[in-house]
């Protein structure tokens, strides 16, 4: 039998132009400079945080209803069964 030589892949080159791929020389935060602009108000904190809660209670009382009725289920399936 003739053995067939395997095609040798293309080596992939990266070329650098000396462009960063991102800037990030204007970021500032409490751990790499001083803050920008005056703290947030606890109103505002508080505000944004209930609005959170506001947005996610139905979706929360569906998941754990949606829990309730599996375990129901499963309750039944297993009283009966076993």
């Amino acid at each position: 039998m003739i053995a067939m030589a395997k095609k040798k892949k293309d080596k992939i080159t990266y070329i650098d132009d000396g462009r960063p791929l991102a800037d990030m020389s204007g970021i500032t935060g409490p751990r790499l400079g001083r803050r920008v602009g005056p703290s947030p108000r606890f109103r505002d904190v508080w505000k944004t945080y209930w609005n959170a809660v506001r947005m996610m209670f139905l979706p929360m009382l569906a998941v754990i209803g949606a829990i309730c009725v599996i375990f129901g289920i499963l309750a039944l399936i297993f009283r009966f069964v076993l």
